[in-house]
């Protein structure tokens, strides 16, 4: 198996709901469900690929309080290197609506510090080489963003694959976070976003012309996968060809970090160098069953070795 390493936000994630309608301002609402966890683009991914017994490492720092010392728990001597930042630990409360859907209230925290040499000091680019980084939370993570160009430059000399998921901006799409974006996927290798990210960073309608779009303007041989939630996924590989995965139907319990999972799945399927079509259906297969259990379950190692030969 190729090396597997994740780069980017671990953070503590709250979860109350379902929440409708909106409360008023001076009230208090019940909710049936509460969840502490871990959170975080880099803590989603990382936690799916503890559950599917995928060997990898992950680069992040936390806070100097109670909640970074629990974020570094979860993740055992994988943290051990990280670094502790003197802010409190980033957090993010999110409440869940009756349809899926959520909202977020995030403190800024520890993010913004996660810089180039933190990642650094715990990834070494010849154990990586051959393999793939995953990069995300990228408008939260403000010093290491600013050397991007930096970590691009080192995953290349040392044969490393990036895949990208910037996650959404805090300020949206704007012009600037769309121009920024783009010029990150012309160094990359794999794009990971959702529908919405992918259109509008394209400035096109339709998802596959979007994803072709992206990809004409990433390294030769990229690959541009759209996740689309019910609707499954579609990916534009190396060679031009379009790949469809269709998703399971469903209960959705909690959709938070579906798409991270989504990403962990995806790419412990390619690093196997299974097709990109086993991939896509993995992937599609483990974020449905995440996103429609409570306690979340992603399925163990049999269950993913199998969901990569459903279909492909």
């Amino acid at each position: 198996m190729r090396p597997l390493a994740v780069i980017g936000n671990v953070n503590v994630d709250l979860i109350v709901g379902p929440v409708a309608p909106w409360p008023k301002a001076g009230t208090e609402t019940v909710v049936d469900h509460d969840e502490l966890r871990v959170g975080g683009q880099a803590g989603n991914t990382g936690l799916a690929w503890q559950a599917l017994g995928i060997d990898f490492e992950i680069a992040a720092n936390v806070g100097d309080d109670q909640f970074g010392r629990w974020l570094c728990e979860a993740f055992g001597d994988r943290a051990d290197k990280w670094s502790v930042r003197p802010e409190s630990t980033t957090l993010s409360v999110g409440m869940t609506h009756p349809d899926g859907e959520r909202t977020f209230f995030t403190t800024r925290g520890h993010l913004p510090r996660f810089s180039l040499a933190d990642v650094f000091s715990v990834l070494g680019g010849k154990r990586l080489a051959g393999g793939y980084a995953l990069l995300c939370g990228s408008f939260l993570t403000d010093d290491l963003t600013r050397d991007y160009e930096a970590f691009f430059d080192w995953a290349n000399g040392h044969g490393i694959a990036v895949a990208l998921d910037t996650g959404w901006p805090l300020e949206g799409w704007t012009p600037a976070n769309c121009k920024a974006a783009r010029a990150w996927l012309a160094r990359c290798d794999l794009a990971l976003f959702n529908e919405v990210e992918t259109v509008t960073l394209a400035g096109l309608p339709d998802p596959v012309e979007a994803a072709r779009q992206i990809q004409s303007s990433m390294k030769k041989g990229a690959t541009v996968v759209v996740k689309r939630g019910p609707e499954g996924a579609i990916a534009i590989g190396p060679g031009g060809a379009l790949v469809r995965a269709t998703a399971p139907d469903v209960k959705v319990i909690d959709t938070i970090g579906a798409g991270d999972v989504f990403n962990a799945a995806f790419l412990a399927a390619l690093a196997q160098d299974r097709t990109l079509t086993a991939s896509l259906n993995a992937a599609t297969q483990v974020a449905s069953r995440a996103i429609s259990t409570l306690p979340r379950n992603y399925g163990g190692p049999m269950q993913f070795e199998e969901s990569m030969h459903e279909r492909a």
